[in-house]
């Protein structure tokens, strides 16, 4: 697949695991590039785990380091839990991707520079006074300088593209190096390029000679001392896999959801980065019963989906921070009419709008406890771009079984984040079908009764003989009419309290990793997860007594963790806020030692972060 120089042949050196940073320019491709080398990886039996990082501004100003695209993906031969600390390889397409990135290579990585965007005006642009590839801000690693620019233009000689069309095609050339740097096959990507521009086949074959040119450029012009290959994962359990992204899995697993539960899905939506692919992905879905509406606003959104349950649909609205807020009080209304819908929250940074395009974790109270009054709801948090599929499956179970509105929380590392995913068999799902009631019972029809769950009767609307009051104002016990009594209050009040705490009794008490007692158990919660389990399985080489335990049920808190907390010396929670859920275990486990360990940077937690943190406390 390409041109060799006669009698010579660079080594292949044998590495179990890779990774690579590219970063660049907003426009230059720098998402389609990491996916396309993510994609390809993943055919070849890696494990992997990615982290796509852009800017918040739609096209920020060219050349600038607020316009920096970064996509990072990290694979290997055996287990990978999260994107890696630090790149192995930076590709850096100009000046300012390179100042913003350059601090995160490991001490002798390799950065290879594309040097034909390094002109004056592009060092101005990326407000640098002096030039980093002369300067000595590389010394400390492996600098290889390509003019892409100049070996783009030459490679698309005579093809009909506009110079700046040419220019679009340098990433395909990056990708292309990439390739045959890695032991990576084109053809993959060559196939997606056809797919992909069908309708323009003049940008398929110029991307795909660009793509050649990189990868022939390996061996033509030796800048490498030699190739790498890294070889397929053998320790991840047997099975048909695909790559995923977060999003994605929380959109087939509701939809999975919603067939176990034999529902139709309705999907009312508002776009907010980072939570829109959920409805990009659910609106793709039509021939499984699947219906979208984007509506004008958030309120309107939550508002249609939970019309769609009064109907007999599974309701489903998602969102980010900021639209919870504007949904709250119809998420209220869900708990007073007591019907299934699922609220996903894909969370970013906050407050207010603040870094739409970063990752956080700081909604948890505010799933918990940010309704008006006593406003209880399950809330469940995915902790990977594959454990999103369960989420969302779990999420339905709970809403259909004790018909409550529920919480599923995710964040952007999760949402835009890619790793392998194995297809569950189909006949081994559990099904939990959610019957209507259909006939007035034996004794009358009582719309507030209670089954073993607590969970009240869906009736359908138009059911002879099962007309009922729905609303916000307090309802009698059984009868459901309005009632403004103090103890039916208090009384209605408790119950919906109970039924939610009830969902306890159906979930299971998390297992620990690593021993059962210890000096330090590290408590995690939704994205943490890879860079906890990353941590503890580190420090266990190293003989220190830490184990983990990992929470997907945040409200309520599963059964058994005082027990299981009582078995060690501190509880450690780091968590991506100030805080939030060391304050919640807290104020149910008053009695154990529990320490906060924050990040609010918009980042998700590094492993060496964490190893230092447990080492740091061992040793006080």
């Amino acid at each position: 697949m390409s041109t060799k120089n006669p009698g010579f042949e660079l080594p292949l050196q044998q590495q179990e695991e890779v990774v690579i940073r590219f970063a660049g320019d907003s426009g230059d491709g720098m998402q389609i590039t990491g996916n396309q080398f993510t994609h390809t990886s993943a055919i070849l039996g890696n494990d992997l785990a990615t982290f796509p990082d852009y800017p918040a501004e739609i096209r920020a100003p060219a050349g600038t380091r607020p316009g920096v695209s970064g996509f990072q993906v990290r694979f290997g031969s055996s287990d990978i839990h999260t994107p890696g600390d630090q790149p192995d390889v930076l590709v850096a397409m100009n000046p300012a991707a390179l100042v913003v990135n350059i601090r995160d290579l490991r001490p002798g990585g390799t950065v290879v520079v594309n040097t034909g965007q390094f002109g004056d005006s592009d060092l101005k642009k990326a407000a640098l006074t002096k030039n980093p590839l002369t300067d000595g801000t590389l010394s400390a690693f492996r600098v290889i300088e390509i003019d892409i620019n100049k070996r783009v233009t030459e490679a698309l000689k005579g093809t009909p593209l506009s110079s700046k069309e040419v220019q679009r095609c340098k990433n395909f050339y990056t990708l292309g190096l990439m390739y045959w740097l890695y032991s990576r096959p084109l053809e993959n990507t060559m196939k997606w390029l056809t797919e992909k521009f069908a309708k323009r086949p003049e940008l398929a074959e110029a991307n795909k000679l660009a793509m050649q040119a990189g990868y022939n450029a390996g061996d033509i012009h030796e800048m490498f001392q030699g190739r790498i290959e890294v070889q397929r994962c053998d320790v991840m359990p047997k099975g048909t896999y695909r790559n995923i992204m977060g999003n994605d899995a929380l959109a087939i697993g509701l939809v999975t959801g919603a067939k176990l539960a034999e529902l139709p899905i309705f999907l009312g939506s508002y776009p907010i980065t980072p939570a829109s692919g959920i409805l990009e992905t659910l609106a793709t879905y039509k021939h499984y019963g699947v219906i979208t509406f984007q509506a004008e606003d958030e309120i309107a959104a939550i508002c249609s989906a939970l019309g769609s349950a009064y109907a007999g649909y599974l309701g489903i609205t998602a969102t980010s921070g900021p639209g919870m807020a504007l949904k709250g009080e119809g998420m209220g209304l869900a708990v007073s009419i007591e019907l299934p819908l699922v609220i996903c929250d894909i969370q970013r940074g906050g407050p207010s709008t603040g870094l739409p395009t970063k990752t956080e974790q700081a909604d948890l109270l505010q799933a918990i406890f940010g309704r008006n009054s006593e406003a209880p709801m399950p809330v469940i948090a995915a902790s990977s771009p594959a454990d999103a599929f369960e989420t969302g499956i779990e999420a339905v179970r709970i809403a259909v079984t004790y018909m409550t509105p529920v919480i599923v929380l995710s964040d952007g590392y999760i949402a835009n984040g890619a790793e392998p995913w194995r297809l569950p068999k189909i006949a081994e799902l559990k099904r939990f079908p959610k019957a209507f009631l259909g006939a007035v019972p034996e004794g009358g029809f009582l719309p507030y009764a209670r089954d073993a769950n607590l969970a009240r009767p869906w009736v359908k609307p138009g059911t002879p003989g099962l007309e009922h009051r729905v609303g916000g104002l307090e309802k009698a016990h059984l009868t459901g009419h309005i009632s403004y009594d103090p103890e039916n209050h208090e009384f209605m009040v408790r119950m919906r309290n109970n039924k939610v705490m009830a969902v306890r009794e159906t979930i299971p008490t998390p297992n620990v990793f690593g021993d059962s007692t210890g000096e330090i158990l590290v408590v995690g919660w939704g994205s943490t997860k890879g860079a906890i389990t990353s941590a503890v399985e580190k420090l266990h080489a190293r003989g220190k007594k830490v184990s983990s335990l990992h929470l997907k049920h945040v409200w309520p808190l599963p059964k058994g963790l005082d027990k299981i907390f009582g078995c060690f010396q501190s509880i450690l929670v780091p968590e991506m806020n100030m805080g939030q859920m060391a304050r919640v275990l807290r104020s149910e486990y008053p009695q154990h030692n529990i320490i906060s360990f924050p990040k609010v940077q918009g980042l998700p937690f590094y492993t060496s972060e964490l190893v230092s943190k447990v080492e740091s406390l061992l040793e006080e």
